[in-house]
């Protein structure tokens, strides 16, 4: 079985967890530079998943860290850094001699991003990792910082030729972390300039949701069973909602939250990315083509309502309780302009205008400082046509349910009906769950895991492409130029469910929201 060029074997399923023991996923010599590496997402979620890999043997031994910024570090100091994050953040157990491999590999370089002088440190240094550690000239580019700075970085980096190696032996490959431009105007300005230094398929967009075990569940769960997909279509489905709560504030984020908002930050990609794994059809494989194949099909067959109005919402959260404390709200949070009509809730329906989802709404919520933190998908069926009870007997029966819980509680839910026992016909709601956390004995790792794993690796699987970026900002921008224009956002208090107007989109539709 001989490798591709991304290092999957031809003919495997790239689904397949990293600790197969049947096909390990192990990647070759590489090495991660990793800029805005004093930030919180390097420290908290980068350097523990590279720790992470390491300790689960599916690094080489050569592997290099090399961390860019600002700060006045020498090798040792960013080197203790790392190793305070990991001791703090990493999944597995602390394992000193694992650490001391690790540690070997680690260099820092001190600059800025319009610093040349910086950049002409940073290509000796990856020549150096090279020559020393036996990286192979292929380095992976890691973009943890604010999107402003995109082009900058990519355009340093081509200056200094560090875009390509210029033995022509290893690879180069960018990622970009989101928001991936703030409307479709500016992410097909910023798709052009990063495409003139790297070529499409060396360019990996992270949306760290496809990480996530549950996320991918979904194509096990539809696709690896027969007792789902006949009922996924218009014919037995009712409705869907997608739903990612949060029940936090913005924190210290105002500089980044305030003027992107809840539906930029996360209806853009995270659930419009749901939305298309949950809609697709069945891929002709599982390779990466294939998948990004049929979920640009649904993104394209993606439908607004004709009246924006009555079917989105936007609102901020106000002043109330949560978790026990009195908590303020967001024009009241410290950097937030007393004026400012962000949406820190957003909800919309949208419909897929194919024959299998002709009919069927699909509702996409998310929002901050709501009642509890989840993220799930529910696929609501339709009533039974007949029920030979009487009305007494089924009074209290809902709509059957599949949800499928991305997180904290990970696992499926199945809502259906059943006999209360007793002398009487009564009928009522009962779930059945699968969780993993009971159904396995292996732990899943951590969303950046798999995701730098398959960045070494060539694997791009899990990763938007171009279109399906700017398919999304063309259905979320004629949403954000309504609100714009309109009234402001509703106001809805702290630990609720989000604005009024939301249950009233709803109860247009004959429809009520989940209580996850």
């Amino acid at each position: 079985m001989s490798p591709t060029s991304g290092g999957t074997p031809q003919g495997a399923n790239p689904l397949r967890d990293a600790q197969d023991r049947r096909l390990p996923r192990i990647a070759g010599p590489s090495g991660l530079v990793i800029f805005g590496v004093t930030g919180d997402l390097s420290r908290k979620k980068l350097m523990p998943a590279v720790y992470d890999l390491a300790n689960r043997g599916l690094l080489p031994p050569g592997f290099s860290l090399v961390g860019f910024a600002r700060r006045d570090w020498e090798n040792e100091d960013f080197a203790q850094v790392v190793h305070d994050a990991v001791k703090e953040h990493s999944r597995t157990p602390f394992r000193e001699e694992v650490w001391q491999q690790l540690q070997e590999g680690f260099r820092f370089v001190q600059g800025d991003f319009d610093d040349d002088a910086a950049f002409e440190q940073l290509r000796q240094t990856v020549e150096d990792l090279n020559k020393k550690r036996g990286t192979g000239g292929n380095f992976a580019f890691y973009l943890s910082v604010p999107p402003k700075f995109f082009p900058k970085v990519v355009e340093q980096l081509k200056e200094h030729n560090l875009s390509s190696d210029p033995a022509g032996e290893g690879w180069r490959r960018a990622v970009i972390e989101k928001p991936f431009g703030h409307d479709l105007e500016s992410a097909q300005e910023l798709n052009s300039i990063v495409h003139k230094v790297f070529a499409p398929h060396e360019v990996f967009r992270i949306d760290h949701y496809l990480g996530k075990e549950t996320v991918q569940n979904i194509l096990a769960l539809r696709f690896a069973n027969t007792m789902f997909e006949p009922l996924w279509n218009r014919s037995y489905v009712d409705h869907v909602q997608i739903t990612m709560a949060e029940d936090i504030g913005i924190g210290g984020r105002a500089g980044y939250y305030d003027g992107i908002g809840a539906a930029r930050d996360v209806i853009q990609n995270h659930l419009l990315q749901l939305l298309a794994l949950t809609a697709m059809e069945e891929p002709a494989s599982f390779d990466a083509n294939s998948l990004v194949r049929e979920k640009i099909k649904v993104l394209q067959s993606v439908q607004l309502p004709e009246d924006l109005g009555k079917h989105t919402v936007f609102g901020q959260y106000a002043a109330g309780w949560q978790g026990g404390e009195q908590v303020a709200g967001y024009l009241q949070e410290d950097g937030i302009d007393p004026n400012s009509r962000t949406d820190t809730y957003a909800a919309i329906r949208l419909n897929v205008d194919n024959r299998r989802w002709a009919g069927v709404p699909f509702y996409l919520r998310t929002g901050k400082r709501l009642g509890r933190r989840v993220t799930e998908i529910a696929v609501v069926f339709q009533r039974a046509p007949h029920l030979p009870f009487d009305t007494t007997d089924t009074q209290e029966l809902g709509q059957n349910a599949l949800v499928i819980r991305v997180q904290p509680d990970e696992g499926v839910t199945v809502r259906f009906g059943s006999k209360v026992p007793g002398t009487s016909m009564e009928v009522r709601d009962v779930t059945m769950d699968f969780a993993y956390g009971e159904s396995f004995t292996e732990s899943s790792p951590e969303a950046y895991e798999r995701l730098i794993l398959d960045v070494l690796l060539g694997d791009a699987n899990l990763f938007p492409r171009t279109q399906e970026v700017e398919l999304s900002w063309k259905i979320l921008d004629p949403i954000e130029e309504h609100w714009a224009t309109g009234p402001k956002p509703e106001a809805y208090t702290s630990g609720t469910w989000g604005p009024k107007a939301a249950d009233e989109m709803l109860a247009r539709d004959g429809r009520v929201w989940r209580r996850p």
